[in-house]
């Protein structure tokens, strides 16, 4: 140090003080009393010694950066551990122009206090002057040289820094230390959340801002103090906060980013964090770009900073909580998602409410549609769901994840309607909500994969999402992997072959869709109960597909004008009911043909469903016509006649009459045909109690045995857990039967703990157990039942109870597990009527049992089956004449002509 300037000494008295840092290791600023007019700071210099100096970095008007005197920072630390932040009494001996040279003695008594000189001498770490006339301080400094102390030391040339002043690669040492707790010393307080720090012990000194917060910014006096007039408003009193209780104190630094040159962290201190401080006393508030870099979570300074908005405290005096409008009860709900808007919108049913909310506090991937010049940018045909990056991804990633699941919805806010200059709502009102999905907020998944990015507020906005924090650090996360939107070298592009509306296209591609059978597809619009616009994957192209085989009620519709056209009845009520099931739904398609307009036709099968089939059963549509030649026409035929004696829906004032109308006009048609002969070989698996018989074809032996194998070897891999399906009227399902093994069926009836079902691969019913039931894979739903239920022909039980019971037991004991040829002669009101011939030809089987007098002819015949039924009644009559079985007690026809056909 320089030498002491010869000035008159103060008066032998002791002044108090607190220190607020050292700048080497025989020199302090202490806080006490002012030679003149209020408190304020005072560089004392001790005097009677020397000690070593400290490095000082490369200054802004170019002085170059000096090095450490030997023991300099060995020094200054061990001053600084000694008195920094404590209480002092000090004595001025000299006066200078920047500095006072004097006496400093750690304590409150000078009788007992610690003279700081005396034991930097006892260490070594000061030179006493030439001139030194204390002889304690001589002789702590001759003990020190005995010891070989400090300066005095052998190796003391060696104790020099290497300190590294400015960081080339901030991003780099960040990467080293990842996240761990440093050692440092705070060096120097730029503002309230800024400082300069020592990394020790590499001595690397750092501009740290804190991470989360922002204090008003501190502009300096022409004397480097910081000025409050200059400043904004709380900012001197921010920065003497933290200057006050982090200057060179010992502290340790979590390195969580970096700004610039700058590096953004947390600071530690042993009384706490000193960025929650600055929050709760109102002298900071939080900043979305950094609190996601907290390493301990942004939670403890967002309620640090709420504390201080409720008491209004210095940055917060103007602060107004937000008034909600959002009633307790409609803070919180669970709904069923039932359509993907877009990235950041998804309509959610709630009881029979639905519901459009958005996702809070994020966007979904968008496309600048203008130039620097305002021009327009986007083609025409611009379809946003493909041609916009990422917005296809987005919008499957939530279609996968949640529709037609239920997730746990809390409303944040209601963003407010902003009205056009015209007065109507130019952007309309929005109800912003986080959205859960077993545990996983969907928002925060869809910024984690970069297909949407967060929204930025003003501090004093809490209109934002209840865990913005959580996609804040999603958002930190995916743009350091370059995820989705943050990649700019891999954007994804979509070309899709719309086919709508388009007749040529659509006559081009409906030769391969026929051949394709079943697709997969997604159903991107519903306009009606049985109009659809769907994707298909794997063709790239977007058609509109009818359903095939039903006549569905119309739905209210707007028309092109403006017009509403009035639906039918219940046309409403299907069209959110199909909505519901199908909209964004991965479907299957087969393409049966097309109309005109160049819309494709046929059926589509949603979670197995056939909906044609659906709809009907549910008295949304009735059967059209050309289903009889579908090969579905039968299901089609047996919902209706469900959905009609249940009167349900549209045939609520169903009475029957005008299908006797109906059958009668067939059965005319029926009965003049001629007779056609083409046999089919069936192997009959079941006679039912009526007469009735199931048969499979005997060509699709192998089809149903490698279902048997496929249905078994499924249930052997994954064995279902009894009890866990819930069945329901008329769904497929898998059953055990009597050996024990899965079969499918179909139930008919569900009553208590036992379930009445129909094993539609070979006609037989039982009633089973509920822990004899499965879930029945959609995979081995798609093949239509293998048995067919056939009447035989121009034959019937008689009435009498023993009668016909002796009839079944007969057809069962002739019929059961054979093989006979089979001949379709004609069809009634949905019914196959058939005749069955032994393989050989050489028996008709029916004809062998009215024979038998066990079966009745019946005599409602036409010309066409004259001649069969001639050798039924010349059979009958002959059991007639040997009083065999139903003729035992005479001719029992003659009381009943009139219901075999007599006189008519």
């Amino acid at each position: 140090m320089a030498a002491e300037p010869t000035q008159q000494q103060t008066p032998d008295q002791y002044f108090k003080g607190i220190v607020k840092s050292v700048l080497d290791g025989g020199c302090v600023v202490i806080r006490g009393p002012p030679r003149n007019g209020p408190p304020a700071e005072r560089v004392i210099a001790l005097t009677n010694v020397d000690a070593p100096r400290i490095g000082r970095r490369q200054t802004a008007s170019g002085a170059a950066a000096t090095e450490d005197e030997p023991c300099a920072w060995e020094a200054r630390e061990f001053l600084r551990k000694m008195v920094v932040g404590r209480s002092v009494m000090f004595r001025v001996v000299n006066q200078a122009t920047t500095r006072e040279y004097g006496v400093i003695l750690l304590g409150d008594n000078p009788a007992t206090a610690a003279d700081v000189a005396l034991a930097l001498a006892e260490e070594g770490l000061v030179k006493c002057r030439d001139n030194c006339s204390d002889a304690p301080l001589l002789e702590a400094q001759e003990r020190a040289k005995g010891a070989k102390k400090g300066v005095w030391a052998d190796d003391a040339s060696t104790k020099v820094r290497k300190v590294t002043w400015d960081v080339e690669n901030t991003r780099e040492l960040v990467e080293r230390f990842k996240g761990k707790p440093i050692t440092g010393v705070i060096e120097h307080v730029r503002d309230g959340s800024t400082v300069r720090v020592m990394l020790l012990p590499d001595f690397i000194q750092i501009t740290l801002m804190l991470s989360g917060v922002r204090c008003p910014s501190t502009k300096l006096d022409a004397q480097g103090k910081p000025d409050a007039k200059l400043s904004e408003e709380y900012a001197c009193e921010a920065h003497f906060f933290t200057e006050s209780r982090l200057l060179q104190r010992e502290v340790e630094v979590i390195l969580e980013s970096s700004n610039n040159n700058n590096f953004v962290g947390s600071v530690m201190h042993p009384n706490g964090n000193i960025a929650e401080a600055l929050l709760k006393e109102g002298m900071a508030k939080c900043v979305d770009w950094s609190i996601a870099k907290v390493t301990a979570g942004p939670e403890k300074y967002r309620a640090a900073e709420k504390a201080a908005k409720d008491r209004r405290a210095r940055l917060w005096k103007n602060y107004k909580a937000p008034v909600s409008n959002i009633a307790d009860k409609d803070r919180e709900f669970t709904g069923k998602v039932v359509e993907i808007v877009n990235g950041d919108a998804i309509v959610v049913k709630v009881g029979k409410e639905f519901k459009k909310i958005h996702l809070a506090s994020i966007k979904p991937p968008k496309l600048e549609d203008k130039t620097e010049d305002g021009n327009r940018t986007r083609q025409k045909g611009f379809r946003p769901l493909y041609d916009i990056p990422f917005m296809f991804e987005a919008r499957e990633f939530l279609r996968k994840k949640v529709i037609g699941h239920n997730v746990q919805v809390t409303v944040d806010y209601v963003q407010a309607a902003r009205p056009a200059q015209g007065g109507d709502p130019d952007f309309p009102e929005k109800t912003c909500c986080t959205v859960v999905i077993g545990g996983v907020n969907i928002a925060e998944a869809l910024v984690s994969k970069g297909l949407a990015t967060v929204v930025r507020y003003a501090a004093d906005n809490d209109q934002r999402s209840s865990r913005y924090d959580e996609l804040m650090q999603a958002e930190d996360k995916a743009i350091k992997s370059l995820k989705g939107m943050h990649d700019k070298k891999n954007k994804p592009s979509h070309k899709v072959n719309d086919m709508t509306g388009n007749l040529t296209k659509c006559k081009t591609f409906l030769p391969s869709l026929q051949r394709a059978g079943k697709l997969t597809g997604v159903v991107e619009f519903v306009a009606s109960g049985s109009r659809f616009r769907v994707y298909i994957p794997k063709e790239t192209c977007v058609l509109t597909f009818l359903l095939g085989g039903i006549s569905c009620v119309r739905s209210t519709r707007t028309m092109p004008s403006g017009d509403v056209q009035k639906g039918e009845p219940f046309g409403d009520e299907c069209l959110l009911h199909v909505k519901e099931m199908t909209m964004q739904r991965e479907v299957e398609i087969e393409v049966e043909s097309m109309d005109k307009a160049g819309n494709f036709i046929g059926y589509l099968w949603v979670d197995g469903k056939n909906l044609s089939v659906h709809l009907v059963q549910e008295g949304f549509a009735s059967m059209h016509f050309t289903a009889e030649k579908s090969q579905y026409g039968n299901m089609i035929q047996n919902a209706q006649d469900s959905a009609k004696a249940a009167k349900t829906r549209i045939w609520a004032n169903y009475t029957g009459e005008e299908d006797k109308e109906e059958d009668a006009q067939d059965e005319k048609e029926v009965l003049n045909e001629e007779r056609k002969v083409s046999y089919e070989q069936i192997l009959v698996s079941e006679v039912t109690e009526d007469g009735k018989v199931y048969g499979c074809s005997v060509k699709d032996g192998p089809a149903l045995e490698k279902l048997m194998d496929n249905l078994r070897e499924e249930f052997r891999t994954n064995p279902p857990l009894a009890g866990a399906y819930q069945p329901r009227k008329i769904e497929m399902c898998a059953a055990k039967f009597v050996d024990n093994q899965w079969y499918r069926a179909k139930v008919e009836k569900v009553s208590g703990g036992d379930v009445n079902v129909l094993y539609v691969d070979y006609g037989n019913r039982a009633t089973i157990p509920r822990t004899n039931i499965a879930a029945l894979p959609a995979t081995l739903q798609q093949q239509q039942p293998f048995a067919r239920l056939y009447n035989l022909a121009l034959v019937s039980l008689p009435d009498d109870e023993e009668m016909r019971s002796l009839g079944v037991t007969e057809l069962r004991n002739d019929l059961l597990d054979q093989t006979f040829n089979m001949n379709v002669e004609y069809r009634l009101s949905g019914d196959t009527y058939v005749t069955l011939h032994t393989v050989e030809k050489k028996f008709d089987v029916a004809k062998c049992l009215v024979e038998d007098g066990l079966l009745m002819v019946d005599r409602k015949v036409g010309r066409k089956l004259a001649s069969l039924q001639k050798d039924y009644m010349e059979a009958q009559e002959k059991a007639k004449k040997a009083h065999l079985n139903i003729w035992r007690y005479g001719d029992i026809s003659a009381d009943d002509a009139k219901e075999f056909g007599a006189g008519k």
